[in-house]
């Protein structure tokens, strides 16, 4: 099914799947397979090709289907799925970069890419990058050099919540013959559609709101089919980040409730934002879709639906405070990772090695905290019982 002329639940649901021509299965079966039969005379073939079906390092069929689903929704031309969202940064920087170029980033980007573009990449490999405050346009338009290969920006920012003019940032990087690169995770194409505001390489953690189960890896890359086609064949084939047939097979299932999920973490985050604010105990609150967030007009003018299931928040207390508060409480789990099915917070103390680049606010150690698709009350609730316990004051009983 191509999806074209069908709304984005209706294309989450039945692109990428097929009737299984075998059993008559309704639902795509997993292909647990890492080889496949070879036509008649095979040394004609591109043992490196990734068309058809060859060895699974070269694309399987759960894969493709989940591929074909992902760029329909983000409304690129073609996409490659890879093992993990980090596979997917990675294999975009290994795939159109080299020694001598430059690149220019946000100072919010998630810490595998800061990681990646501070330091292994500049003391591996010779690639020269410039790190910037992603919302300050001037600042950016400041940085490109010459030999600006590509701007990689994330927005919304994690943890901070930042957000980036996507509009502005393309019109810059493409007025200096660059590429531009976009973490899209926080919001998902549930809420920004990136190739649509002419960004030339979409990525996104897979394993976070498109699965929204906590049970799968995987990332992927969406864009023009000429850009996907080098990533697929330097960073999935040569490279080796293909994504198993399983956690395909996984994601495309999760992908099925997708937008449903979205509108109840969106519903859910502003809900708990807007409790948050009220807290005497609470220090401060980042979340877009809040009118007081700097960015929340920009954010409305390109996240249609809703500002995300993720927000960041302090209290008025010390470090075992804190750490006090997430024992206390009892419905919310404390772990990594966001999107998932229940809601999850993270204590982020005052020694984070990005501390330096947060906003003041977030110095004094800081929650991330992605709110689940259960019901908002019951989850604001638990934070509430959890402040009273800890000694924190609250705005009093429900």
């Amino acid at each position: 099914m191509s999806g074209k002329g069908y709304g984005f639940a209706t294309r989450s649901v039945h692109v990428g799947n097929e009737i299984d021509r075998h059993s008559g299965a309704i639902r795509s079966p997993i292909t647990m397979a890492n080889s496949y039969a070879l036509p008649y005379d095979p040394s004609e073939l591109n043992w490196s090709s990734a068309e058809g079906s060859i060895y699974t390092r070269n694309g399987g069929a759960n894969q493709r289907q989940l591929q074909e689903k992902l760029a329909s929704l983000e409304g690129g031309e073609d996409c490659v799925v890879l093992a993990s969202g980090m596979a997917a940064i990675s294999g975009t920087f290994f795939t159109f970069l080299k020694a001598g170029d430059h690149v220019v980033f946000g100072d919010n980007t998630y810490i595998g890419a800061y990681r990646l573009l501070n330091e292994l990449l500049p003391q591996k490999y010779g690639v020269e990058t410039t790190m910037v405050d992603s919302s300050d346009l001037e600042a950016l338009k400041a940085a490109m050099r010459p030999n600006t290969r590509l701007v990689h920006i994330e927005t919304p920012g994690n943890p901070t919540l930042k957000i980036t003019d996507i509009r502005a940032v393309v019109k810059i990087a493409h007025g200096a013959g660059a590429l531009i690169s976009l973490d899209n995770t926080f919001a998902s194409p549930f809420l920004t559609r990136p190739p649509e505001l002419g960004v030339d390489l979409t990525i996104e953690s897979l394993t976070k709101y498109v699965n929204g189960h906590g049970d799968a890896m995987g990332g992927a890359v969406i864009g023009k089919k000429a850009l996907i086609d080098r990533i697929r064949a330097d960073a999935m084939v040569n490279q080796g980040g293909t994504i198993s047939p399983f956690n395909a097979w996984l994601i495309s299932r999760g992908a099925a409730t997708f937008p449903l999920r979205m509108r109840q973490h969106c519903d859910s985050a502003l809900k708990m934002a807007e409790f948050l604010v009220r807290q005497p105990s609470v220090r401060f609150v980042a979340y877009p879709g809040l009118e007081s967030h700097p960015g929340h007009s920009i954010a409305k003018s390109q996240m249609g639906g809703g500002f995300g299931g993720v927000l960041s928040f302090g209290l008025h207390a010390d470090h075992d405070a804190h750490n006090r508060f997430v024992s206390n409480l009892k419905l919310i789990i404390s772990a990594v990772s966001l999107g998932h099915d229940e809601s999850l917070i993270a204590f982020l103390g005052e020694d984070d090695e990005r501390m330096h680049l947060f906003p003041k606010e977030f110095k004094g150690g800081f929650f991330r905290m992605s709110v689940g698709i259960e019901d908002a009350e019951d989850v604001i609730d638990d934070v509430r019982q959890a402040l009273e316990r800890t000694g924190l004051p609250t705005d009093g009983p429900r």
